[in-house]
């Protein structure tokens, strides 16, 4: 560790604040130098980016601003105020509510790398982030203009860093970990990582779109759930070649073109936590069925059973798995009557391919509740039947299954003196 790195580490010991001042005066910056040239200095300038000096290194920082008026796709950027003021007044607990949180506590974060196995061997060399205040919305890139330069990327990173919670799309399994991994290599000399929540996006557009898509890749949620269409947009897994060909060239015009191709991803983020939360926080009829059905399953799992009860009885009617999901919580409350209507509902819906799951539950229902066996019989020949035909065809039986099922129509049988 050089003399200037030992120094920065024990200048808070050194420090004497005179009594009457402040005691949380800010560390002050040590800069070795800034005279060595940095390429293309002017044009940087004019792409909104100044340079990063600290100690022997520096990086290239760009700020961006955004009116609240502009459109990303179907939303304003600006309505994620009034979300942020919903998440306040609900009382149901989920992995994305913003309830406690200001709307400038979201981090919206989203990196670029030189690949995608990650590990130590993989850097990262432009961090993007946006933030949403009251009157704009600002992005900030900090771009590695080399390698060498780590240290300076990260101090300029986390110096100010003042979020609670971080919004990414996929930045659980890759961008924080990444981030985690190199800072872990220099973090004698840049500040800490700060705690954090995580709101990961990538999970909830699996849950609501993966039967609708053919892939969730942000690219695809874009396009097909947010109506944006980008244009002269550099794929991103052609950036990690771009960016080897700017350490070698400092050719400006393919690195450009991945920054604002990340400006764009960080964007996204904003616009997609905004459709998001429209989905969890409405309760209006006319949404997408699969959708509403989905996120019902994704309170029921949750355990916030009155939430999950709204949104199925949203779709009952049309949907045999709404009915079906309704029969289940209604039986878990012990109100099998309510139960029994739901599921006989499900049963008899057309569209219902899992006719031999519900027979079963009303099966259980007419025997043990109803006492009535003769009826409960009926449901479980026909459940059985309906299994043993569609896993013919499709898949073997499962014998555990099919025992059990055999095991019931015996039992009822028995119990009627057949």
């Amino acid at each position: 560790m050089n003399m200037i790195n030992k120094l920065n580490r024990m200048k808070k010991h050194l420090q004497h604040t005179p009594s009457g001042e402040n005691k949380e005066q800010k560390q002050v910056k040590v800069q070795t130098s800034t005279s060595f040239d940095v390429p293309n200095k002017k044009e940087w300038q004019d792409f909104q980016t100044n340079v990063f000096y600290f100690q022997e290194e520096h990086c290239l920082i760009r700020e961006v601003e955004y009116s609240l008026d502009f459109c990303h796709g179907i939303y304003k950027l600006g309505e994620l105020l009034p979300i942020i003021k919903r998440w306040q007044d609900v009382e149901v607990d989920h992995p994305l509510s913003a309830k406690g949180h200001q709307v400038t506590d979201l981090f919206f974060f989203d990196t670029e790398t030189t690949g995608l196995s990650g590990g130590v061997g993989t850097t990262i060399f432009l961090l993007g982030y946006a933030r949403v205040f009251s009157d704009k919305v600002v992005i900030r890139q900090h771009l590695l203009p080399s390698p060498g330069n780590e240290i300076a990327l990260y101090q300029s990173f986390l110096e100010e860093v003042n979020y609670s919670t971080l919004v990414t799309y996929n930045g659980k399994a890759f961008d924080w970990p990444q981030v985690k991994t190199r800072h872990t290599l220099i973090r004698e000399q840049v500040p800490k990582l700060p705690a954090f929540g995580h709101f990961d996006l990538l999970h909830a557009a699996r849950r609501l779109w993966k039967n609708k898509m053919e892939s969730v890749r942000l690219a695809n949620v874009e396009k097909e759930i947010l109506k944006i269409e980008r244009k002269d947009d550099i794929p991103g897994f052609l950036a990690p070649m771009i960016y080897f060909d700017f350490v070698k060239t400092h050719e400006m015009q393919g690195i450009k073109g991945v920054m604002k191709h990340n400006e764009l991803d960080v964007l996204t983020l904003i616009t997609l936590y905004i459709h998001l939360s429209k989905l969890l926080l409405s309760q209006e009829m006319g949404m997408n069925k699969e959708e509403v059905f989905e996120i019902g399953r994704w309170y029921d799992v949750l355990g916030q059973k009155e939430a999950a009860t709204s949104r199925y009885k949203n779709i009952v009617e049309n949907s045999w798995q709404a009915s079906y999901k309704l029969g289940l919580l209604k039986k878990k409350e012990k109100n099998y009557e309510e139960a029994k209507k739901w599921f006989i509902h499900s049963f008899y819906l057309q569209d219902n391919m899992s006719k031999e799951m519900v027979g079963i539950e009303l099966a259980k229902i007419f025997e043990h509740q109803e006492k009535d066996c003769l009826t409960a019989l009926k449901y479980a020949e026909i459940s059985y039947k309906l299994y043993r035909q569609k896993n013919a065809i499709s898949t073997p039986p499962s014998e555990k299954t099919q025992l059990e099922m055999e095991k019931r129509i015996k039992r009822l049988k028995r119990k009627i003196g057949m």
